[in-house]
């Protein structure tokens, strides 16, 4: 076999296709990839609860963070107010914000009456009276007699003072991702376990979306999807890692600053926030494509670049579309993150085009 023939021996064999093998072509590359994402699933069962972990991360730190720019307000206010009213603060602002932002620390503020934290301290009272080693209980219908009682000129004089409780954030119930149903968490299992499995799965199912698309073409096309496809797989996962990590958190911030400004205290689900954390990567992903798919158009000669130019407006207009059918939520924030970035790739595709340009045919000049 001499080397051309060894060339145009590649994975895509055959030039001519009628209608029928077309179809039959999509029927097997179909099933394949069905195939393929049944196995990833399977996969993606035994990984589902570290899957669910990760999923619950950005959750987690947004609520964390709420409660952390929450606390350092509420006590600039507390403090202003006793500064206000000529009184000594437990602390200054810096070490506030330093115990919650460097420490990890949140704070819980008591109300209590001098006399009982003398008592709890063995601290005798005023008069020389000191509390007793042990209280005892006293029985129905008689007073408590284990303790000096209190003159009423002491308990006049005395009001309820403050008291920080310190403890690390972890252990705050408010910051733990909440369920409402007995079956919740075992559908959170299973949706973690799917988008898992679509997504180790997805290098095959763009293989075989490849392998459709370059059936269709002639024999000196075909060599782009070679290239293409390992293009194809990175942008889908870069654009599944820029949503989960950069506009989670962006989108996170936005939202609970609503509560804190409505007075409105965070009661968070998982299962709510599943449908972004699942949907959402993957319509970046898909959307990530769009400089290589403009780039396959331009070497097929079915666009050329000064279509892409002349267009731009069109195509801004139908990415801002693009967006609010993609993003789970119709708010404007998360639909910039998306249609942003968007603009910025169809730009980046008109540039590949004139990095790239599709060679010359045998009659062009």
């Amino acid at each position: 076999m001499s080397i051309v023939e060894r060339r145009n021996e590649d994975l895509f064999a055959g030039s001519t296709m009628s209608f029928g093998d077309h179809l039959e072509e999509l029927r097997s590359r179909l099933f394949k990839a069905v195939a393929g994402l049944a196995i990833g699933c399977l996969v993606g069962f035994l990984v589902g609860r570290d899957v669910v972990r990760v999923i619950k991360t950005p959750l987690e730190a947004g609520l964390k963070q709420y409660f952390q720019i929450g606390a350092v307000d509420d006590y600039k206010t507390y403090s202003k107010d006793l500064t206000a009213k000529g009184l000594p603060i437990p602390y200054t602002v810096e070490e506030v914000e330093h115990l919650v932002n460097d420490e990890g620390m949140i704070y819980t503020i008591y109300r209590v009456h001098p006399l009982a934290v003398k008592a709890a301290l063995g601290i005798p009272r005023p008069g020389g009276k000191a509390p007793l080693p042990e209280t005892k209980v006293p029985k129905k219908g008689q007073p408590d007699s284990s303790q000096p009682a209190a003159s009423p000129a002491e308990t006049t004089s005395l009001q309820l003072v403050p008291l920080f409780v310190w403890r690390p954030m972890s252990e705050d119930e408010r910051m733990l991702v909440k369920g409402f149903s007995t079956q919740e968490p075992f559908m959170i299992y299973l949706k973690g376990s799917l988008m898992a499995g679509v997504i180790l799965s997805s290098p095959w199912v763009f293989y075989q979306l490849w392998c459709f698309v370059a059936a269709g073409l002639y024999h000196n096309e075909r060599r782009f999807v070679h290239t293409f496809l390992p293009a194809s797989i990175v942008l889908f996962l870069s654009g599944a890692a820029f949503c989960f990590f950069i506009v989670f958190s962006f989108m996170l911030k936005y939202f609970l600053s609503f509560n804190r400004w409505l007075g409105i205290a965070p009661e968070l689900r998982i299962n709510e926030w599943l449908g972004f954390a699942i949907f959402l990567p993957v319509g970046f992903g898909l959307s990530f494509q769009l400089p290589l798919i403009m780039l396959f158009l331009n070497r097929i000669r079915l666009f050329s670049i000064e279509n892409y130019i002349a267009k731009w407006r069109i195509a801004v207009l139908v990415i801002l579309v693009t967006s609010m059918i993609l993003v789970p939520s119709s708010d404007p924030y998360t639909m910039f993150f998306m249609a942003g970035p968007l603009t910025a790739l169809y730009f980046l595709g008109i540039l590949l085009c004139r990095w790239f340009p599709a060679p010359k045919g045998p009659l062009e000049v």
